[in-house]
């Protein structure tokens, strides 16, 4: 993969990455949970389900391409629990939703985080092997969701500042792993900025003593430390989700608040923002912008129903972004996955599909 290619990327049409799971695959995985299959026979059925997402998703028009999150339970806590000192426990209760809970998953921190070997890398390289000629695209977590959402046990760490230093080293040696693979495009994935866009938000910074300017300087220290030794060739993409579960969410609000450090402190590429309705405000805090070198990936087509956006009206706010921001900083995509979780967004497969070509079609209609 040339340096060439990779700077296309974000592409025009992009996607942030999880897909719908298929039936043989949620069958595969109950089985497997039952006993009545091995951890090899699961593999397979991964890998050939990931092999034929590839081949979809390349068909559908995408330039990259990724594993769909196939192999994952959770977008976060799958990769967070392969990390050195941390595991998995399950709490009383789930995350709760607008109206629904998940189920009670998570992760806790029992002893020095670290990186040693992860996982993670080998689904990286069965990935790569079926790309053929589209980027591979990898998705992790930030690593402030493990601050965020991890239980500390007394006594590991005496401070925030020592968790961060050891969590900061861990993903360095990932990436650095993934690189060593021939991994070029990384999207991460956080929701933890979604806490500063409502007042409820904030009033939980408060709770752990922080301000909003220093909990936004503490999550942008971790993003930027994370990747500062990323090779040149290697690009780095970032979604700020607002949470994704079963077609709903967790917060609302502006960009605004947040605008300045995720425009103009984070040292990513490609910011993946969402905008697919009321909820995510308007394109004002674009005009934040002074890097010349990032691009915005506009989050139109939800992926939170099945309904097909109208493709003028999606122009127009293609349009109406450019008032704030140049068009060739600007692409497209649908606002999340469509299955940050193993039970999916609700919609049909094909309706997924239909939403990937969409925005394959617009992306072509507007950069020409």
């Amino acid at each position: 993969m040339t340096k060439q290619l990779v700077q296309k990327a974000p592409f025009r049409a992009d996607h942030v990455g999880s897909f719908l799971r298929p039936a043989r695959l949620k069958e595969a995985r109950a089985q497997f949970e039952n006993k009545e299959i091995t951890a090899d026979q699961l593999r397979q059925i991964e890998d050939e389900e990931i092999t034929k997402l590839v081949a979809k998703q390349k068909e559908a028009g995408l330039q990259s391409v990724t594993d769909g999150e196939f192999r994952r339970k959770w977008w976060h806590f799958d990769f967070l629990g392969g990390l050195d000192g941390v595991e998995f426990y399950e709490p009383e209760e789930g995350l709760s939703f607008k109206g629904v809970k998940t189920q009670a998953h998570g992760i806790k921190v029992t002893g020095k985080i670290g990186f040693s070997t992860h996982y993670m890398i080998d689904h990286f390289k069965f990935l790569q092997s079926v790309a053929g000629d589209a980027v591979a695209k990898f998705t992790i977590p930030s690593p402030n969701m493990l601050y965020y959402r991890a239980k500390i046990e007394v006594g590991v760490y005496n401070s925030d500042e020592e968790l961060f230093n050891d969590l900061i080293t861990a993903y360095q040696g990932f990436i650095q792993a993934l690189y060593d693979e021939g991994c070029r495009y990384l999207q991460i994935d956080d929701t933890s900025w979604a806490t500063s866009f409502s007042e409820e938000g904030i009033a939980g910074l408060k709770d752990r003593k922080y301000s909003v300017e220093e909990a936004l300087k503490l999550s942008a220290r971790a993003i930027n430390e994370s990747i500062a030794k990323r090779p040149d060739d290697m690009l780095v993409t970032m979604h700020i989700c607002r949470g994704n579960f079963r077609s709903t969410y967790i917060t609302s609000g502006s960009y605004e608040l947040v605008s300045e450090t995720i425009f103009n402190g984070l040292d990513v590429d490609g910011l993946f923002l969402e905008f697919d309705d009321e909820r995510s405000g308007d394109f004002e805090p674009l005009r934040h912008i002074s890097r010349p070198d990032l691009y915005i990936v506009l989050g139109l087509i939800t992926s939170k129903h099945g309904a097909l956006e109208n493709a003028d009206e999606v122009k127009a706010r293609i349009e109406e972004a450019t008032k704030h921001a140049p068009l060739e900083q600007l692409c497209l995509s649908p606002q999340c996955g469509f299955s940050s979780t193993e039970e999916g967004n609700i919609l049909t497969e094909e309706e997924q599909w239909e939403k990937i070509r969409h925005v394959v079609k617009i992306a072509e209609d507007t950069w020409k």
